[in-house]
């Protein structure tokens, strides 16, 4: 089984810039986008995804974050947030149940320049984590994937030094996101490669930043423990353009 999480930086405009390509060649079984900045009836979607489900949650405010999945088995159900008023106005949660698991697909709110925003996201963090919780105790292990807007460790990114206090770097949210794995998941890609120094999932539009490399990896699968015998690999596709993210990919057995 084959599931495929990628930040569209705007579903429309990446429309144009080959998603619909990308879904046919990668023929993923489920796909879950990130920063959609559409409602659903704002999207006119190629024949590629006709033998797709699905399922968006869209922020309120016009052309702005979002989400969405498109599966090609039909989910036993679909929750569309958190639950929890505070946070679900952007669009930022959905989670599909399929027999053997749950998957959440997340954009996590950004803390902006100077950590403006940083207070509201480290309450984001523990929510979020507290809603994991709640729905590893369904009974169910559960899969979490999409832009989590972190780099974890200094691999993570290409200049760790220049950036200990930039959104996505702070002691803060990486502490967050360290407290996110210990609660019960593993991140997939660095199960399977430990030490890959030079991969990342986003690049800055700015300074030719994709073409040198200088790169953050922000994006992940993170897999419930109950399931790392279920995990076959786990991939950046960095070779895919269309946004200033690429997808990123995990293969269950």
């Amino acid at each position: 089984m084959k599931l495929v999480s990628w930040n569209v930086n705007g579903i429309r405009a990446c429309l144009g810039k080959g998603l619909g390509d990308f879904l046919q060649t990668t023929a993923p079984d489920v796909l879950c986008l990130q920063e959609t900045k559409a409602r659903p009836d704002q999207v006119q979607l190629p024949l590629e995804f006709g033998g797709y489900h699905g399922f968006w949650n869209s922020a309120e405010k016009p052309g702005y974050s979002g989400v969405a999945v498109f599966s090609r088995t039909e989910p036993l159900s679909v929750e569309v947030g958190m639950q929890r008023p505070e946070h679900d106005s952007e669009g930022r949660v959905i989670t599909l149940e399929f027999d053997e698991f749950r998957l959440v697909n997340v954009y996590t709110p950004n803390a902006q320049n100077e950590l403006r925003r940083l207070p509201y996201r480290m309450d984001w963090d523990t929510a979020f984590r507290a809603y994991l919780g709640e729905l590893r105790g369904r009974g169910k292990p559960v899969i979490f994937c999409g832009d989590l807007n972190v780099a974890h460790r200094e691999i993570d990114l290409a200049r760790p030094a220049q950036n200990r206090r930039s959104a996505g770097f702070s002691d803060e949210e990486r502490e967050g996101f360290t407290q996110l794995l210990d609660s019960g998941f593993i991140d997939s890609f660095r199960s399977f490669h430990p030490d890959l120094e030079n991969a990342y999932s986003w690049w800055s539009y700015r300074g030719g930043a994709r073409s040198r490399n200088v790169g953050w990896r922000i994006d992940y699968f993170g897999v419930d423990a109950d399931m790392a015998k279920s995990m076959k690999s786990a991939a950046i596709l960095a070779e895919v353009t269309g946004s200033d993210h690429c997808p990123v990919e995990l293969t269950l057995k």
